[in-house]
């Protein structure tokens, strides 16, 4: 099934998880634009620590392009859509915003893997979150919760969705 797909949400809302289950539902190929970025620059925390954060910006803003411009299922990084060109580009894909509570990124973060949160955790996720927010809504065709919900569920009907055609519908999901 041809179709551009693309996982918008902040750092551990599982962007990564129900983009390889939604991939696999509907037999598309799976891109990950950190991962992207981890096999051709090395590890993002010692890329941020060596360049600073607007380097890598540059860099992602390159990558998220490239990426969402193949039919595929893309998992971008939770700042990838503060690049206004990327956000443009995502008009004509289905985009989903996959959201998370503060309690489940509590269980979630990996210390020293995300730059941003790495002295203040939480209380620095929070505060990320809100400045993005309302990008993650403007942009949002779809939106779902990951805190508790069932993931193969999630997935399941965001390639429900596909399959019945595109649509601009928001819809809060399970």
């Amino acid at each position: 099934m041809a179709a551009r797909v693309v996982l918008i949400g902040p750092m551990a809302a599982g962007k990564t998880k129900i983009g390889k289950r939604i991939a696999k539902l509907i037999d598309a190929p799976r891109l990950d634009t950190d991962k992207i970025f981890v096999a051709e620059h090395g590890i993002i925390a010692e890329f941020f620590a060596r360049e600073g954060e607007p380097a890598f910006r540059a860099i992602e803003a390159a990558i998220v392009r490239d990426a969402i411009a193949t039919d595929s299922v893309v998992s971008l990084g939770g700042g990838a859509v503060l690049d206004e060109q990327s956000q443009q580009l995502l008009a004509d894909a289905y985009v989903v915003y996959l959201t998370v509570s503060p309690e489940a990124v509590a269980e979630r973060l990996t210390e020293g893997k995300r730059p941003l949160v790495a002295d203040e955790g939480v209380v620095a996720w929070e505060r990320i979150f809100a400045a993005r927010k309302p990008i993650y809504e403007r942009l949002a065709k779809r939106t779902y919760d990951t805190s508790r919900g069932n993931l193969d569920a999630i997935a399941e009907d965001i390639a429900a969705w596909i399959a019945s055609g595109y649509t601009q519908e928001k819809r809060a999901g399970l």
